[in-house]
């Protein structure tokens, strides 16, 4: 489960870094930044449903503040 939150996040850090890049790049001409930041908050809530999922079927749990 670790494994696929890490990629998940990797995911979502490249996306916001390529929309950055698109932005300074094109200059607002084209809707690439806008494609990748619809594909950073698609993965982000399908992080957060798969968080959800694991706690429910029992593949996490709480651990509290230690």
């Amino acid at each position: 489960m670790k494994i696929i939150v890490a990629i998940a996040f990797i995911l979502i850090l490249g996306s916001l870094g390529s929309a950055l890049f698109f932005l300074m790049k094109d200059k607002g001409k084209s809707n690439r930044t806008v494609k990748a930041l619809t594909m950073r908050v698609g993965f982000s809530v399908a992080l957060f449903i798969l968080v959800l999922l694991a706690y429910k079927f029992g593949l996490i749990q709480p651990t509290g503040i230690r």
